[in-house]
């Protein structure tokens, strides 16, 4: 997570040549995902002890930043829907990233920080925001392989189905 209380840009750097080292000795770092912090409801962020979040032209750098930083170390970067709405997320595949992630369901630490999405996104949506974004589309599976055409078959005909909205319940301390 980034854009909290870090000390910005140099720590950031810092944290992503550390990164680099550590896959250099390890291998075993499929993907760097950046998850900018959403402050809306975050207790840490309430109390003051955190800023309101990266802008978009922070996301935007510290992505394209690990492409040039991460490669080909780690050749995988993805882009959090979760955390920055579909769109915004899709617009990161001209800043270096290469992965939407996953369409979720139900996704709820990002929507009790008070973000407005993250709770699912339907494969076709996902894959029109790729073809939109000029980019092809291939699922993937956990080890960045392509999946089986039975398993993309079935993922596409995947439905959202009735999801009720998430409530959180507030504890006596105000947190969540």
């Amino acid at each position: 997570m980034f854009g909290h209380v870090e000390h910005g840009p140099d720590a950031w750097a810092q944290h992503l040549v550390d990164l680099r080292g550590l896959q250099t000795l390890t291998g075993g770092i499929s993907e760097f995902v950046p998850l900018p912090f959403v402050h809306m409801s975050a207790p840490v962020y309430g109390r003051g002890r955190a800023r309101r979040g990266p802008t978009l032209h922070e996301c935007v750098l510290l992505h394209a930043v690990s492409r040039l930083v991460l490669f080909p170390a780690i050749p995988n970067i993805q882009a959090s829907w979760v955390k920055m709405g579909p769109s915004r997320a899709a617009a990161l595949l001209a800043a270096g990233c290469n992965d939407m992630g996953g369409v979720l369901m139900n996704e709820s630490i990002t929507r009790a920080a008070g973000a407005g999405h993250g709770q699912a996104l339907l494969p076709a949506d996902m894959e029109a925001l790729i073809v939109a974004a000029g980019r092809d589309v291939l699922q993937r599976t956990t080890l960045y392989e392509a999946a089986p055409p039975g398993q993309v078959a079935r993922a596409l005909r995947g439905e959202q189905g009735n999801l009720q909205p998430l409530r959180f319940a507030r504890s006596a301390s105000g947190g969540l």
